[in-house]
């Protein structure tokens, strides 16, 4: 066979069980790939000795018939994931040389299972983006172009690295992380398929924090049918993260029926964003219909206060980062500023994260340090709290009146150019997140599901938000969406 690297999971998988290739030959070829894409600047930490590894062990263990759906698959790791004795340094100078002695719940987990890690991807430093830009590795490029323009493109944030890599088949799957829509907003921009599962449905054990109570991880992956697969692998309650859910994993791969007769799919009215490009627009009304062909209803529901999801996500996140950045110092491990002739510990911990912490990640410490100080922790932290317990509730209300699932836009625009949002307002970059953060302030889960291209030829995404702990009927839904669109185009190979 050849071309393995383009492979789905659920290809590969078959394949593998077939004989008809070997986990190795599937590895080696993304290993080449990869070699061959240095340009897109998606993998930083390249582990092909542990890939081999693992492949060849993976290949033994399918022989015995005892191997669960992941075994044999090579996927990326994002960088957020401590990876033990490999290099996690969420992107951040600030990690230099850190090398882990633990795994990850979710990393081990996969390993588990017998995925094959090719090596750790590229992000936005300490998961704090929407562009790929603010890495310490450097930008992580779109493998997607407009039309016949070389201008290289963003591949979305934080999970920029992750996306670009499934969606130019270096790897098969990635895992990635979401805080505002870090999965779901890269998965748009790369006609990739991305789901952030309910919070507490993956453990957050061994991932770099940013905000912990919006973190999640979740798969980025070539289909529905990929996600499903991947995410039950990943999930599962961990007693090493106090908000890990104690409940049942599915076989989400079996509830992927297609069958939504019946189902109720939300419009919400407040999505309708001026000044929304008429592409986003059109595909979103596309998409409702496709719905309703296959036998959803489509009803529509009002969300009042999404209008403050953006600037209470905005206080809130930035609150939560400079209390989990405030670890970071130069004592134990990591990057140590040089000290002049009688600095003492605070000249050395200013030295430190001023030369470690990029701008982006300055400007949200900053921020979160202002909003929780002690004149201001009422006025915006304690205040952004309470608009955020209202938006949970404008989605439990919908949910009672027997909403299966909610359908938007993914993002508000396709894939923009690198260095296009500038440093000078990054309100503008914030809002990319706009139809995401809903969804973490409300620990719902959500999918972006690949439905068609703009004029430019780069693809555009569809959100569905689901109902609190049911992926798999989320899944099955995203499912019918995906076989409807029936999205085949990829970008072609410049790098």
């Amino acid at each position: 066979m050849s071309d393995l690297n383009k492979l789905t999971l659920a290809e590969a998988r078959d394949a593998l069980r077939k004989g008809d290739t070997t986990s190795v030959e599937l590895t080696e070829s993304c290993l080449a790939a990869i070699d061959a894409a240095d340009a897109l600047n998606a993998f930083v930490h390249k582990t092909p000795d542990i890939a081999l590894e693992r492949a060849a062990a993976a290949d033994t263990r399918i022989k015995s018939g005892d191997a669960p759906s992941m075994c044999g698959l090579p996927i990326g790791i994002k960088d957020l994931f401590c990876t033990k004795g490999v290099p996690s340094q969420a992107a951040s100078r600030i990690l230099e040389g850190f090398k882990p002695e633990y795994e990850s719940t979710v990393s081990q987990k996969l390993a588990d299972a017998g995925a094959v890690m090719l090596g750790k991807l590229n992000m936005d430093e300490f998961a704090m983006g929407s562009s790929n830009e603010t890495s310490v590795y450097g930008n992580a490029v779109n493998p997607w172009r407009r039309g016949n323009d070389d201008a290289p493109l963003t591949p979305g944030g934080s999970s920029g690295g992750s996306a670009a890599a499934v969606a130019a088949d270096l790897c098969l799957a990635a895992t990635g992380t979401d805080t505002g829509g870090s999965i779901r907003q890269p998965a748009a921009f790369t006609g990739t398929v991305g789901i952030k599962p309910t919070y507490g449905r993956c453990s957050r054990w061994g991932i770099v924090a940013f905000a912990s109570s919006l973190d999640q991880a979740g798969p980025m992956t070539k289909s529905v049918r990929d996600a499903a697969i991947m995410l039950e692998a990943m999930m599962g309650h961990d007693p090493k993260d106090s908000t890990s859910a104690e409940l049942a994993v599915p076989d989400f791969e079996a509830m992927l029926t297609g069958d939504i007769r019946g189902k109720k799919i939300g419009i919400p009215r407040e999505y309708h964003m001026e000044g929304m490009p008429a592409e986003i627009d059109a595909l979103w009304a596309e998409g409702r219909k496709m719905l309703a062909d296959a036998g959803a209803e489509i009803v529509d529901i009002s969300l009042p206060h999404t209008k403050y999801a953006l600037p209470a996500y905005y206080v809130i996140a930035p609150a939560e980062a400079s209390s989990n950045l405030a670890r970071y110092d130069g004592v134990r491990y990591g990057h140590r500023a040089t000290l002049a002739q009688g600095d003492g510990i605070t000249e050395m911990y200013e030295k430190t994260r001023a030369e470690g912490f990029g701008h982006e990640v300055q400007r949200r410490v900053m921020v979160g340090t202002y909003v929780l100080s002690a004149g201001f922790y009422d006025a915006y932290y304690n205040r952004a709290r309470r608009v955020r317990t209202l938006i949970k509730r404008d989605f439990e209300t919908v949910f009672a009146q027997g909403v299966d699932a909610i359908l938007t836009p993914a993002t508000p625009s396709a894939a923009f150019g690198l260095g296009e949002m500038t440093d000078a307002d990054p309100v503008q970059m914030y809002l990319n997140d706009v139809f995401t953060v809903t969804v973490n302030l409300a620990g719902l889960p959500g999918i972006s599901v690949p439905a068609g291209v703009d004029a430019q030829g780069l693809p555009l995404g569809l959100q569905l938000i689901g109902r609190p702990w049911e992926e798999g009927d989320l899944l099955n839904t995203a499912y019918a969406l995906e076989t409807a669109a029936g999205f085949v185009a990829k970008p072609g190979n410049w790098w």
